[in-house]
């Protein structure tokens, strides 16, 4: 009976570190596959529905694959989403509208939509937050979180833009995924 106890409580210790990707809606998870790794990214389609679907759909075009890394700033954020690498780029579709929230806050690990001076100018540049950039709240739409592998996101290459910038090896929907 002791054995039994001892391996059922490893279970679900084992369950318990397994963390909060298995439990999350295949069609709102993003892989962002890395040079070092898979980051794992939940979307949150019930504060930021446009822009968690426009993520998707730019996903599922292989928009960002091999994109750069354009701005990497320690402490602050990472960069991506524009094809001409210089923060001036973007996809060909119309722009978006902004989805503020007071519901989540950018800190470390949220996703939000780079814009221009207008709010509502987001297209497909995003950033992940490095550390807490809680005065960003309200001014840029957050749209995501990342629940795993943000080691692999504190590695990639800083600068404005970087000497050796990073790039997106691949970045997908999880339900379209074959791991």
């Amino acid at each position: 009976m002791r054995g039994l106890t001892a391996a059922l409580v490893a279970l679900f210790a084992l369950a318990g570190l397994a963390g909060k990707a298995f439990a999350l809606d295949p069609e709102n998870t993003i892989y962002l596959d890395l040079k070092d790794g898979r980051v794992v990214i939940e979307l949150l389609p019930e504060i930021a529905p446009e822009h968690a679907r426009r993520i998707k759909e730019l996903s599922r075009e292989g928009f960002y694959d091999g994109l750069l890394f354009h701005r990497v700033i320690p402490g602050f954020m990472a960069q991506s989403g524009d094809p001409t690498a210089t923060g001036m780029g973007g996809s060909f579709k119309d722009d978006l509208r902004a989805e503020f929230t007071n519901k989540e806050s950018f800190t470390r690990g949220a996703l939000g939509m780079a814009r221009s001076s207008s709010p509502h100018s987001a297209n497909s540049q995003f950033f992940i937050v490095l550390d807490d950039a809680s005065f960003l709240d309200g001014e840029y739409t957050l749209f995501g979180r990342v629940v795993e592998g943000m080691e692999y996101v504190d590695n990639i290459a800083p600068g404005e833009p970087p000497s050796n910038p990073d790039k997106i090896v691949k970045m997908q929907v999880a339900a379209d995924a074959n791991q």
